[in-house]
């Protein structure tokens, strides 16, 4: 649904990838190079924002969450704007967001006496900053994936595992360090597992390069489709997928593959170099040991 579109996607669904396309813009929201929608104008948040509407239109109740967020990613939108000194297209965009003059009027007007100042550290964008519209979202998917569980595509991952015959070795419960007894964990880092196989398709069909497979709002979109209740750091779980696996020998093929990738986008890339490289059941944390040995 990400890459095509919603035509095909149940009604019971949908809420999930509009929680998924609204991660992904908020993730790109400070980069106005990247566009989302037809219209150039329109930046990542203000794409964002669309399917946030979306979102609010299938709540049964609006809380004071989702009033909060709505007004940070109004007020992020010209904050965005005015950061890189483009105070016109800011006056430009609070016109296209507040289209009906009765509609929050006194956000409208602090807003455009904000623009006015051309002063982008003013109290009110400093006290509803990018850091605490990410808080507030990441909370509020945190709680839409408690109430929410789902293994739909967990399904059509493991087929997807099983037919190309990748990573079957590490859903095994002998390659994962845990407990016999929890079960949960194992889950967990087996969904992770899945994750990364279906992340490394989904950016090999995508001549998109708005998508970092670093950032944490991106992962959280995979996460949230996956149903992983607990969000932990993208990095503890390389680690722990890598000594998961069992040792395999470098071949010189796959050496070459690292060289030519640190040569095309940089030491530190490892996400990227892993992605368009041909490696042989690899993570990014094995690649950054791999070139340190080199």
């Amino acid at each position: 649904a990400l890459i095509n579109g919603f035509s095909n996607i149940p009604t019971h669904q949908k809420k999930t990838v509009y929680l998924c396309q609204l991660l992904i813009r908020t993730a790109k929201g400070k980069n106005l190079e990247c566009h989302f929608e037809n219209d150039k104008r329109i930046s990542p948040l203000e794409s964002a924002l669309s399917f946030w509407t979306l979102l609010e239109r299938e709540e049964i109740k609006l809380e004071k969450l989702h009033e909060d967020i709505r007004r940070l990613i109004q007020i992020q939108i010209v904050a965005v704007y005015m950061e890189k000194g483009y105070f016109k297209e800011a006056a430009e965009v609070l016109e296209r967001l507040f289209t009906d003059s009765a509609s929050d009027k006194p956000l409208r007007v602090k807003l455009a006496t904000v623009i006015k100042s051309k002063d982008p550290y003013v109290p009110l964008l400093q006290s509803f900053s990018y850091d605490l519209l990410i808080s507030k979202i990441k909370s509020y998917i945190e709680l839409y994936m408690k109430e929410n569980e789902t293994n739909f595509l967990i399904q059509a991952a493991a087929k997807q595992v099983e037919s190309k015959g990748l990573g079957t070795a590490a859903l095994q419960n002998k390659t994962v360090n845990v407990n016999e007894n929890d079960k949960r964990n194992l889950e967990t880092k087996q969904r992770f597992v899945l994750s990364t196989i279906l992340l490394r398709d989904m950016l090999g069909q995508m001549q998109n390069d708005c998508l970092n497979v670093d950032d944490s709002l991106v992962w959280m979109s995979i996460n949230c489709l996956l149903g992983l209740n607990s969000l932990q750091n993208v990095e503890e779980h390389g680690d722990a997928l890598a000594c998961g696996r069992r040792r395999q020998r470098w071949t010189y093929k796959e050496d070459l593959e690292l060289k030519s990738g640190v040569r095309e986008f940089g030491v530190g890339n490892w996400a990227k170099i892993l992605v368009h490289g041909d490696f042989n059941n690899r993570t990014s944390v094995m690649l950054k040991d791999r070139w340190r040995t080199l």
